[in-house]
């Protein structure tokens, strides 16, 4: 594991103009609680944006299935944060709030992320891949 870097802050309440608060969502974009409001109101998310860049954030679908189908997506996010290396992605405990799964479900499907210097994970999810 080389994980050399800051870890996500618990709470995030303002954000450099390269940062991007990575949030978890429902693939309709009804960014209603949690993270997700937070994201709408605070960081810009559009409403009915449920996957991908909107605003100063990144939308991560976590609400319509389990674990496998959340793994896709975090590819998918992955494959972005390795396209824009000019910014900094802050990865907030996705799908381990309102979607219910745990945190050691979630941490590890971040593996790949481990190498990623504009990737900042949650120390949770970096310990459960130790």
């Amino acid at each position: 594991m080389s994980y050399n870097r800051a870890y996500t802050p618990e709470f995030i309440t303002e954000l450099k103009p390269n940062e991007i608060f990575v949030f978890g969502s429902n693939i309709h974009g009804f960014h209603g609680g949690g993270a997700a409001a937070v994201a709408c109101h605070k960081f810009g998310a559009e409403w009915g944006v449920g996957e991908g860049l909107t605003g100063q954030c990144y939308a991560l679908p976590t609400m319509e299935g389990g674990v496998d189908y959340i793994a896709g997506k975090v590819k998918n996010f992955l494959a972005c944060a390795q396209s824009h290396p000019e910014l900094k992605f802050l990865v907030t405990k996705i799908a381990c709030g309102i979607a219910g799964f745990r945190i050691e479900e979630i941490g590890p499907l971040f593996a790949d992320a481990l190498d990623m210097e504009n990737v900042i994970l949650p120390r949770e999810f970096v310990e459960t891949m130790k």
